[in-house]
């Protein structure tokens, strides 16, 4: 690492889950164990946690007319973690093909109008992002590839590159429910048994090597980046 930087890098890991028992919230603590042991100084946001409010309010609303608005202090000390980073990681469980509320409300107040956006230069310009993105389809669900291509197109496109990110990586990670589901031609859901025994020790197994390697993957284009 000290070839690339003097000072240790740092890596905001955001993990946006209401429960410390959950995957999500496993998945993120996996994360950022690989990034540390890969040399980096982790700052672990845990947003339910931490008691993030999601909700859009005046004081972070934001003044078209005015890029130098000074938004709320808890606002302002988020700004600064982002700023801090050189690298983000955002752990969290697919909910209708998007991120939970407090992810996107997160974003919402924190990416916001002359801090994120709206200057020639984005102050988060050349930062990297990897969003790890829990669902509970199963990877041979059809559904899977519109899922990738519409948080891909949410995520990057639409936030991260918009935001001046020099990278974005969308991991979908299918399987994370413990009964298999998915809905049928005629719309159906489908909900099968849950896996037990050996069956579920091998599926979250494959599921953790699968999000190490995204972390793995996302580590060494970071450093060669860097």
């Amino acid at each position: 690492m000290t070839q690339h930087d003097s000072r240790a890098r740092t890596a905001l890991v955001v993990v946006a889950h209401h429960r410390t028992d959950s995957l999500t919230a496993h998945t993120a603590r996996r994360a950022a164990a690989r990034l540390e042991a890969a040399g980096y100084r982790v700052d672990l946001l845990d947003l339910h946690a931490e008691g993030f409010d999601p909700r859009m309010n005046v004081a972070d609303q934001p003044d078209w007319g005015d890029r130098e608005k000074r938004y709320s202090d808890e606002v302002h000390a988020h700004m600064q973690r982002l700023l801090d980073a050189d690298a983000v990681v955002a752990v969290f469980p697919v909910y209708w093909q998007s991120v939970p509320a407090i992810l996107k409300g997160w974003i919402d107040r924190v990416w916001n109008y002359g801090f994120a956006y709206g200057r020639s230069k984005p102050r988060l310009a050349g930062k990297r992002i990897l969003w790890l993105g829990l669902a509970g389809a199963t990877a041979d669900d059809p559904v899977v590839e519109g899922m990738q291509t519409v948080l891909e197109t949410n995520l990057s496109e639409g936030i991260a590159y918009y935001c001046g990110f020099s990278r974005s990586t969308v991991g979908l990670l299918t399987d994370a429910e413990e009964r298999p589901q998915r809905v049928d031609a005629e719309g159906n859901l489908l909900v099968g048994d849950a896996v037990t025994g050996a069956e579920r020790e091998a599926q979250y197994a494959a599921f953790d090597r699968r999000a190490r390697e995204f972390v793995e993957k996302f580590v060494a284009e970071e450093l060669v980046a860097a």
